[in-house]
């Protein structure tokens, strides 16, 4: 794995050495961790408080700021419920705002900075793209993270993975029971873009379970007693 110790760096812009470190608290994450370092894109499914998407952002973030193989963290997701994004009022910017907070969030805890998401979105180092507005591009030379990806259909699932270009890295994350999905046939495109997942090359599949959560012991406890139940 790689050494992530790093050096103070007191620069208002943002590099590696800004990141906070962070080591895995799991075998499943450890497995995540490892994976990703020998160079396999990563799906990283499971309950709710495992820490997907924090150690989503987190590795691709320690990518980006080595400022070698990738120019930008580019954050692809769906806008369910609202997936014609097309015909709300304002920018597409301005739609967007409302689901960025959680990685604003992540990157204030990343970094012990409340500002850094914006400085790198201004710097170029990180992008939001909703699934509305991808058609057409290419994602050469960054590392792309598909986060709720249970709330993507198999087209939107397709159209994603179909965009990666050269130099390119991709992590999913998401929970399929979480999905917001009311048909069943929308909810089986992750099952089978998983199944095609599976046959990949250079893809490691990671399942989360009860043993994973690390938001608190209080959620633990509630999704094991909800799904013991059956809900």
């Amino acid at each position: 794995m790689k050494n992530r110790v790093k050096t103070l760096n007191n620069s208002m812009t943002v590099k590696l050495a800004d990141l906070l470190q962070h080591e895995p608290l799991t075998a499943n994450q450890e497995t995540a961790f490892k994976s990703w370092d020998e160079g396999d894109n990563l799906v990283l499914t499971g309950s709710a408080g495992t820490g997907k998407t924090f150690m989503a952002l987190y590795l691709a973030l320690e990518d980006v700021l080595e400022e070698q193989d990738y120019d930008r963290l580019v954050i692809v997701r769906s806008m369910v419920p609202t997936r014609d994004m097309g015909f709300l009022p304002g920018t597409k910017e301005e739609k967007e705002d409302a689901f960025t907070s959680p990685y604003k969030n992540i990157c204030n805890e990343l970094f012990g900075d409340k500002a850094s998401y914006n400085k790198m979105l201004t710097s170029g180092q990180i992008a939001f793209d909703s699934t509305s507005f991808i058609r057409g591009t290419t994602y050469d030379n960054c590392v792309i993270v598909v986060d709720e990806m249970q709330n993507l259909n198999f087209h939107e699932l397709d159209s994603v993975i179909t965009r990666v270009g050269k130099q390119s890295k991709i992590i999913f994350s998401g929970d399929f029971k979480q999905s917001d999905f009311k048909f069943d046939d929308e909810k089986n495109g992750i099952i089978k873009f998983l199944q095609i997942v599976e046959q990949l090359k250079n893809f490691t599949i990671v399942n989360f379970g009860w043993e994973d959560i690390v938001r608190s012991d209080f959620v633990r406890d509630y999704i094991m007693t909800k799904e013991m139940l059956g809900y």
